[in-house]
């Protein structure tokens, strides 16, 4: 399995159509994904002393983190916008690989810190909401 670079990990924001184009949300310098699964245990007296998970329930969950330089690119204007209006939107994420993972998040965090003499940057948080498809 070949080392994948960490910049080819891109995080892209739709634009509002059916269906969605996406446009990369500029600056990223860190980025994390995890998903998330919650056990359904159902452990009966049957089950020999052993933990028994039932397959395929659960509620299961994708949350994105990343934190990068503000450029004022289109796509973080609707990234803040979104933020701001607690609306959930289409994301794209893709990897060096070409693997792609695509879904509805919501934007729970965004902050924005700059020094005097430095670039502004910021932070983001997103929580998926419905499913997330592995293209």
């Amino acid at each position: 399995m070949a080392i994948e670079n960490g910049s080819a990990f891109l995080l892209k924001i739709g634009n509002g159509a059916v269906p969605p184009s996406f446009a990369t949300v500029a600056g990223l310098r860190t980025t994390q994904l995890s998903v998330n699964g919650e056990a359904v245990n159902v452990t009966t007296k049957d089950s020999g002393g052993w933990r028994e998970l039932l397959s395929g329930a659960g509620v299961r969950s994708v949350s994105v983190s990343a934190a990068g330089i503000f450029t004022g690119s289109a796509a973080e204007v609707r990234l803040r916008s979104a933020a701001l209006a607690g609306t959930i939107d289409d994301f794209e994420l893709s990897f060096e690989s070409g693997e792609r993972m695509r879904g509805r998040f919501l934007v729970t965090r965004l902050d924005y810190a700059g020094d005097y003499n430095g670039e502004r940057q910021y932070t983001l948080n997103l929580e998926s909401s419905g499913a997330v498809a592995s293209l």
